[in-house]
């Protein structure tokens, strides 16, 4: 879980760091129109909607931005156009990545991805060349750091585990179950949620020493970057040397 609970702690700083709201609106709102579109435009009965709607909530986008974007999916052949495809590839030293992608153009996000992975020293690879070692489940993150409290809530809604995390925030696991559940007890004990997400925990992580680590982050990052890419995912352990020298 380390190298995972690093890479989002990179992100968030990423996030508060640069000024990037509108790109981050713009992969919302492709979650949100797609997620309408195969699940109903009703988040009661959508986990996937209710999912990516709290997620733009949290971003605070507009309302009406977010009401278009689930009335596009839920009526409008424009949202057609996009499709789900999810690219393999390697980093530096081997590491395995997922890229999570949205598009309405193969060609272009293919090319695009490719190129990212190859200015970054990895390579594209071929559909199952490692996604056989990732699995789904759920990430919370809150600002309580109260460990006791937080785990006690935590694993009575059904979780798996928490870490704290570098400032004070701690993350929260869970299986794809119980991840509703979770966020519903947190929600009733006024707990605040930053983020939640579905991310890929991989069964084997590649133990990386610091100066691969910062290749291997750059490369991430450029993935994420990318306007068709909807999330990033890899089985690397990123080296504490890296952070502290940093």
């Amino acid at each position: 879980m380390a190298g995972h609970s690093k890479w989002a702690n990179i992100k968030h700083q990423k996030g508060r760091q640069d000024e990037k709201r509108q790109k981050v609106f713009s992969k919302l709102i492709r979650e949100i129109t797609v997620a309408s579109r195969m699940g109903g435009p009703d988040p009661a009965d959508n986990p996937r909607l209710r999912l990516a709607l709290d997620r733009a909530f949290r971003s605070n986008m507009p309302k009406d931005t977010i009401e278009r974007a689930v009335a596009r999916g839920a009526g409008d052949t424009d949202s057609e156009n996009l499709e789900e495809v999810l690219y393999e590839g390697y980093g530096p030293n081997g590491v395995a990545i997922l890229v999570e992608t949205m598009t309405d153009n193969r060609n272009r996000t293919v090319a695009e991805v490719r190129h990212a992975f190859s200015k970054s020293g990895g390579s594209l690879g071929t559909d199952g060349s490692v996604a056989y070692l990732f699995k789904k489940f759920g990430q919370i993150i809150v600002k309580d750091s109260d460990e006791d409290k937080l785990l006690e809530l935590v694993i009575s809604a059904g979780g798996e585990d928490l870490e704290p995390a570098d400032d004070g925030r701690t993350i929260i696991t869970t299986d794809t179950e119980s991840f509703a559940s979770v966020k519903n007890k947190l929600d009733e004990h006024s707990i605040e949620i930053e983020e939640s997400e579905f991310v890929m925990n991989a069964s084997q992580n590649v133990k990386l020493d610091s100066e691969t680590s910062e290749k291997v982050i750059k490369l991430l990052e450029n993935l994420d970057d990318l306007d068709d890419v909807q999330n990033v995912h890899s089985n690397a352990e990123f080296s504490d040397q890296f952070f502290i020298e940093s």
